[in-house]
């Protein structure tokens, strides 16, 4: 019997992938999203492999692809409470935002 690959992992790697690069441009929320979703196709392989493990030939790359999900969800989680603590400190929104925009004028940017 010829053994074949787990349909999704390589979409749930790259959205992995995506994902880590991603908790540090969109404030933790894109790499949320990002990771959640690789985590539910990962979930639909795990289910796959499990009720026939013999057939597909790439477990080993889903493991992988799911530490790596995992990571990129913990590292999301902690950038957006970051930025949660930071709006809070900064005294709310508008005060967080005008912050932003004088650092942004002082360093020229």
């Amino acid at each position: 019997m010829s053994q074949i690959k787990l349909p999704n992992v390589n979409v749930a790697l790259a959205l992995a992938l995506i994902s880590y690069i991603c908790c540090c441009f969109s404030a933790g929320i894109g790499g949320i999203i990002l990771s959640a979703s690789a985590l539910i196709l990962i979930r639909k392989d795990q289910q796959l492999y499990s009720a026939n493990p013999e057939q597909y030939s790439n477990h080993s790359t889903l493991k992988v692809t799911r530490v790596i999900s995992v990571i990129a969800l913990l590292l999301s989680v902690v950038a957006t409470l970051l930025v949660v603590n930071a709006i809070i400190e900064a005294g709310g929104w508008d005060m967080y935002i005008e912050q932003q925009t004088e650092l942004y004028e002082n360093f020229e940017l």
